[in-house]
């Protein structure tokens, strides 16, 4: 499962990034115009507050399984997450729970 979720941690930087980099490239940093394409329709609005929800229960799911298995940097999926999307914090995490080794005490 490791390698998978390695793979999907790429696929899911590469694939958003790509779209998001074009659209930049287009239209430029313009944050107004983003908000505005963001909910000029329910469709996109629905595809926004979807991801939104889904990337809190991740940090909120990254938090607890992080405490309970005592892992370190946890705040790099987090970070992934709140600047690529749910799409990298949740492979990301998942490979790093899958390379963790608990220490014995």
């Amino acid at each position: 499962m490791k390698n998978f979720y390695l793979a999907m941690t790429v696929l899911g930087l590469v694939v958003p990034y790509a779209v998001f980099i074009s659209w930049i490239n287009s239209n430029g940093l313009n944050i107004s115009l983003l908000l505005l394409e963001i909910s000029d329709s329910k469709i996109s609005l629905f595809a926004w507050l979807d991801v939104i929800i889904s990337a809190v229960v991740l940090i909120g799911f990254i938090l607890f399984e992080a405490k309970r298995l005592e892992m370190k940097k946890i705040w790099i999926p987090i970070l992934g997450t709140l600047t690529v999307g749910v799409s990298f914090g949740l492979p990301l995490f998942l490979y790093m729970r899958e390379n963790y080794k608990k220490v014995d005490k």
